[in-house]
């Protein structure tokens, strides 16, 4: 078996042994997993702060703590066919550096420091306990080495990405038009963005964090067009692949 494809299986099998690295993590007895990862969702949109946009970043950054970990868990276990597939894409493009941002529980970020293609993996989230756990499960996977976990992009002290992971992430943020500004500042001509969004709350606002706001989706679809090349691939996920235009 192929390495790349030993990574893939390992996710499929255990999602990277993330059930046992949340209970040694948050310190969770077994018989009380199931039932913190069923509640996450809506523990975690219990503490939704309201409308402001203004208040998004803030409310990842400081008020989710363990819960948002939780649903996080609770979704890549649960889809975990889909994300392979974001796996796959991932192996086809992955290589040298690479920036993950907004990694969440890790997922993306570990395959790829798994990865021989991979030479160093940032790791970018504003929070602070996703970072922390993240960096536990490196450690315990073996790979703590190949990643180096920031808050910022400017704390990773590099210029240039050969790879930009970022997924679910836009939609959650107040102006993703600024972050693709971002992105393709650090890439280089050869560099390679995998990135998806979701700008829709729901027909019942069953998706609260996301934002909908026409001008700024609309601002969003402009400055993707005008930046970047879209790579045909043929795995039928959400992801796009992207090169600087």
């Amino acid at each position: 078996m192929k390495k790349d494809d030993f990574i893939i299986k390992e996710f499929i099998d255990d999602a990277f042994d993330l059930k046992s690295h949340l209970m040694e993590f948050l310190s969770i007895e077994a018989g009380d997993l199931d039932s913190f990862l069923e509640n996450a969702k809506m523990d975690l949109a219990n503490l939704h702060p309201g409308g402001s946009l203004s208040e998004a970043e803030e409310f990842y950054k400081e008020i989710v703590g363990d819960k948002h970990l939780a649903d996080l868990a609770a979704w890549h276990i649960s889809s975990k066919e889909y994300i392979a597939d974001t796996l796959k894409l991932q192996q086809r493009f992955s290589r040298n550096l690479v920036l993950d941002f907004g990694g969440g529980i890790g997922t993306h970020a570990l395959a790829n420091a798994m990865s021989s293609k991979v030479e160093h993996v940032f790791f970018v989230d504003i929070n602070q306990t996703n970072r922390d756990f993240v960096e536990y499960r490196a450690k315990k996977l073996g790979v703590g080495n190949k990643l180096t976990f920031c808050k910022t992009i400017q704390e990773t002290k590099i210029s240039r990405f050969d790879t930009i992971i970022c997924l679910d992430v836009l939609e959650h943020l107040s102006d993703p038009s600024f972050h693709l500004d971002v992105f393709y500042k650090i890439m280089g001509p050869n560099s390679i963005g995998l990135f998806n969004w979701y700008f829709y709350k729901g027909e019942n606002n069953e998706y609260p964090f996301h934002i909908d706001d026409k001008k700024i989706v609309e601002e969003f679809f402009k400055t993707l067009q005008s930046k970047f090349v879209e790579i045909f691939h043929p795995i039928l996920i959400t992801t796009r692949s992207y090169k600087k235009n």
